[in-house]
């Protein structure tokens, strides 16, 4: 009897092993579908306050869960489950909708029903602008060669960084937006180098629709310097130590 049975404990220690991992796999797809999910800073447009390499953690039910909360972003009707109204001044991880497939991520300027206009570097809104005070010249931290004025913003009631280019950039001076129903008003921290909600949506963002939003962007956990690869193994230990554990602002 027990020379028979023998061989059939390879055969249900792999199955123990294969349920094991596909449990995981479950529980940790339901975690980052219902909970938290992180997600790496590809650009600078968020620059000062986030980096190229950042590794963030967003919350997931910030604001509710609609399907682009989902994996793949499948086709489901419209609309968020258990929705809440995210604030001026979220920084907020969404699908882009000119092309849903990429994940972007962008300060909440406007509301809906708001009226939003740049004009001067100095964003406007509803006719008031954001306080601003610049705190000097500075060395973009993602391009050192880029000389930028640290201006430290009022948005709604959070505090926050940003970079200015100087006068006369692109996106400086705009019309004035008015926010419909349901969408929002997105702008990068970087103000200068931000295709945001001032461009069209096939070249920006365009008006963001609530049901694109995924979560809001809650703590940058660890950060790479630019260049560090998950394929490159000789590149993680390339760690910018001083950005771990930074509440995102």
């Amino acid at each position: 009897m027990t020379q028979a049975s023998a061989p059939k404990r390879p055969l249900h220690e792999t199955l123990e092993l294969i349920k094991t991992v596909a449990v995981a796999l479950v529980a940790a797809t339901a975690f980052q579908t219902v909970l938290f999910q992180p997600f790496t800073i590809p650009s600078s447009s968020m620059e000062p306050g986030l980096v190229t390499g950042d590794y963030i953690v967003v919350s997931k039910y910030a604001y509710g869960w609609s399907r682009a909360s989902l994996p793949f972003n499948p086709p489901l009707p419209d609309g968020r489950l258990f929705g809440r109204d995210p604030q001026r001044g979220d920084v907020v991880v969404f699908r882009r909708p000119s092309a849903p497939n990429e994940v972007w991520i962008k300060r909440l300027i406007g509301l809906p029903g708001d009226t939003v206009q740049v004009t001067g570097g100095t964003v406007f809104v509803n006719g008031q602008p954001m306080r601003q005070t610049p705190l000097g010249l500075i060395q973009d931290h993602d391009m050192p060669e880029r000389t930028v004025v640290l201006v430290r913003e009022t948005t709604g009631q959070k505090k926050h960084l940003t970079y200015d280019g100087g006068p006369g950039q692109p996106g400086d001076d705009t019309g004035a937006y008015v926010v419909p129903a349901g969408q929002y008003f997105m702008m990068g921290d970087n103000r200068d180098n931000s295709l945001d909600s001032r461009w069209p949506a096939d070249v920006g963002v365009g008006l963001l629709p609530e049901e694109n939003i995924l979560g809001r962007a809650e703590i940058v956990a660890a950060s790479w310097e630019p260049g560090a690869s998950l394929f490159k193994p000789w590149t993680w230990v390339r760690l910018q130590t001083d950005r771990f554990f930074r509440r995102v602002n």
